[in-house]
């Protein structure tokens, strides 16, 4: 492959080479973006689009890529966005991911998909590179109730024989052995904005008891009290659910959760329905003289959510 400002070598491109040279610009600064041919135009694996490619700079309303580590992109993405408006309405979904940090490639695999790198010719994530992501944050997404999507499978990415995107670290450092986590579910979020974000991505947020917790699977089970429960937000809860509460905390049975060594008092819940099932996916104690908690609470009570978080997400059950 030639790039307008230099030559690559059919490879594996490693994430610093890509990405960052030190000292220097990144490697999409060097390269000329008006070289376009004007051949017939295709899109990833071969699907075919009316516009030729174009380069542009990645926008800062792209949160995502804004701060990848190279200005220009290429369009179409390589998950077939032919606008710019497009991408960063599906990119905006995986901000949240991003913030969770499960894996220091995130953002490059994404971005390499969503904004990859203005070159000659698209170049994809290694498989390995998508593997180790996906290893590492299908999980978390999974206690949200969210399975990693058909468009990121795999098996759609070249071998690391081939030219593709690799992982940072061709060769990992040896880990620590693994500590005990707080559970995703409680971890806890102590700004208004943060709180509001929270309720607004939820399918449902309700003040209740906590009857008793049991196992099961390798989830944790919360069955509410029959009384004493409040609805902020009902989405698409119905009466047999709200009648006898009953929540799974995903894969939450080995890890703790500070806010559930004692079940006295009343909880402030928010989750997603799935399949049927209730999941659980962020839980606090509730606190009256809390004044960030209050102030979420009565904007839940007052106001519409006008903002839009799909990632974490739920406007309608999922089959």
């Amino acid at each position: 492959m030639r790039g307008c400002g230099g030559h690559l070598r059919p490879g594996l491109l490693p994430l610093g080479l890509l990405l960052v040279l030190s000292p220097g610009p990144a490697l999409g600064d060097d390269y000329d973006y008006y070289s376009w041919q004007a051949d017939p135009v295709e899109g990833p694996r071969g699907r075919a689009y009316s516009k030729p490619p174009q380069c542009l700079d990645i926008p800062p309303d792209l949160p995502l890529c804004h701060s990848v580590g190279y200005k220009r992109m290429r369009l179409p993405s390589l998950l077939a966005h032919e606008s710019l408006a497009k991408v960063k309405q599906q990119a905006s979904s995986w901000v949240p991911l991003l913030a969770k940090r499960c894996h220091a490639d995130t953002q490059v695999f994404l971005c390499s998909l969503f904004a990859p790198v203005c070159l000659d010719r698209p170049i994809y994530p290694c498989r390995s590179l998508c593997e180790s992501v996906r290893d590492a944050c299908s999980p978390l997404m999974e206690a949200y109730g969210f399975p990693w999507p058909d468009m990121l499978h795999c098996h759609r990415f070249p071998l690391d024989n081939d030219l593709c995107i690799a992982l940072r670290l061709a060769h990992p450092l040896p880990t620590d052995p693994p500590v005990t986590k707080i559970c995703t579910q409680c971890e806890m979020e102590h700004s208004a904005n943060g709180l509001m974000e929270q309720m607004c991505s939820s399918d449902f947020v309700v003040k209740m008891r906590i009857k008793e917790i049991k196992s099961e699977n390798g989830h944790r089970k919360l069955i509410g009290a029959q009384k004493k429960k409040k609805l902020f937000k009902t989405g698409p809860l119905k009466r047999k659910d709200t009648k006898k509460l009953v929540l799974y905390m995903k894969n939450g049975e080995g890890c703790p959760c500070p806010q559930l060594d004692d079940l006295t008092g009343n909880f402030l819940i928010m989750g997603r329905k799935v399949q049927g099932q209730l999941l659980l996916t962020a839980i606090y104690r509730w606190e009256k003289k809390n004044k960030e908690m209050k102030f979420a609470v009565k904007f839940m009570s007052s106001y519409p959510c006008s903002l839009y978080y799909p990632f974490f997400s739920g406007t309608a059950e999922q089959h």
